[in-house]
């Protein structure tokens, strides 16, 4: 601007009022800072000009990976949401790791941005409070991090209790938790869900044989594979296989083919997310959806306002649980048998 001044003859202030639209300016004055701007190639620096206003309209989305659809689905959906609002989404990915996690909320990486929507997995609200984060933060994920930001999350132990539920109404009596957990106390998705597939057992007075829950390294395709494979060569039998994930129920079904168990006649199974793919399947997988779409719209609802707030909110914050239904396909019986 101060080059277009120069070569203009006229004030820097007068070039921000003629490239602004404001009054003042004669027209020769005009014609001559816009013949300027057009020989020096000037352009507007949009992002230090929405530093100046306060607002640079980019919202940080930091998450664990985005190898599986999960969240990179959930990235998609806030983005849309977001360019309706005039924003753009930065996505970070900080590895699930307690250091990826204190690096992506460190006061020089947050700055640009107005807003955060964090899945955090090893970090707390302390950590967060230590690195001065200052912008607004919603919060994902299954760890109640007490009542200092707005937290979404999804009824992980009422989703799986459904899906286990859904199976055992459906005659199926040893059902494999694929991806189970220990129930350690300590919150995660895997904990919350393995929850929900004992609490379901116990409503229906139906044991659960602890052989059949199957540890596994992550929950991706892989993953789900290996672990069907391992529970068929330990020569305990099933009739059923609760995937914590869309994506390990894909390669569970793919390891029941490979073993020659059909499905559902002798294998009952359901995943949990409603990833898109698991309609196209063979057969079409039976899941619980968690109401992603509605999730997208909260997580973007809860930030924008204290964003666009004229003043700080003060009021308590929110957290919000969304319910979890069942989306019935081929990969379950359709009734019971007999």
């Amino acid at each position: 601007m101060s080059d277009v001044a120069l070569e203009a003859g006229v004030s820097k202030m007068t070039v921000s009022n003629v490239i602004n639209g404001r009054p003042g300016a004669s027209d020769d004055t005009r014609a001559r800072v816009l013949e300027a701007v057009a020989r020096l190639g000037y352009r507007v620096n949009a992002t230090a000009r929405q530093l100046r206003a306060g607002r640079s309209r980019a919202i940080g989305l930091l998450v664990p990976h985005l190898d599986g659809p999960y969240y990179s689905h959930l990235a998609a959906r806030l983005d849309t949401l977001a360019q309706a609002r005039g924003y753009h989404v930065i996505i970070e990915r900080t590895g699930a790791s307690r250091e990826g996690e204190l690096a992506a909320i460190s006061a020089e990486r947050v700055r640009p941005y107005d807003g955060l929507v964090f899945s955090p997995v090893q970090i707390d609200v302390a950590d967060l409070r230590r690195a001065g984060v200052e912008v607004p933060v919603v919060l994902l994920g299954e760890r109640r991090l007490s009542g200092e930001y707005d937290h979404v999350m999804m009824d992980n132990v009422g989703g799986a209790e459904l899906a286990t539920s859904h199976m055992l109404e459906r005659g199926a009596r040893r059902i494999a938790l694929i991806g189970g957990r220990p129930d350690e106390g300590v919150d995660s998705m895997a904990t919350l869900r393995s929850r929900g597939y004992r609490n379901a057992h116990a409503k229906a007075g139906v044991p659960v044989d602890e052989r059949l829950v199957v540890d596994a390294a992550s929950f991706t395709t892989k993953d789900g594979h290996e672990a069907v494979m391992r529970l068929h060569e330990s020569g305990v039998s099933f009739d059923g296989a609760f995937a914590l994930t869309d994506a390990a129920a894909m390669g569970a079904l793919r390891a029941l083919a490979d073993i020659g168990l059909r499905v559902p006649d002798d294998v009952q199974v359901v995943g949990f997310d409603n990833d898109a793919e698991g309609e196209y399947l063979v057969p079409r997988l039976t899941t619980m959806d968690p109401d992603n779409d509605t999730m997208a719209e909260r997580i973007m609802e809860l930030l924008l306002r204290r964003v666009e707030a004229s003043e700080p909110i003060t009021d308590d914050v929110v957290e919000s649980v969304m319910s979890a239904r069942i989306v019935v396909r081929e990969s379950t019986l359709a009734h019971a048998p007999g």
